[in-house]
């Protein structure tokens, strides 16, 4: 079955799907990195989203 779009729960929203061009474009553009940075974080730190995000502000405040 198709992922039907229309459908968002919170387990949507709680995980990082890489499959979505849409997320991608989202967690990329959000905090200004590649597909590859995306990906190597989630390979990193797993498809939560919190973990995901907790990881890039802090991966961001290092740098800056």
């Amino acid at each position: 079955m198709a992922d039907d779009k229309t459908i968002r729960g919170p387990q949507d929203r709680s995980r990082v799907n890489l499959s979505e061009d849409y997320e991608v474009r989202y967690w990329t553009d959000t905090f200004g990195i590649s597909e590859s940075q995306l990906e190597e974080v989630v390979k990193r730190v797993g498809p939560s989203a919190s973990a995901v995000e907790l990881e890039l502000r802090r991966t961001t405040l290092e740098k800056g």
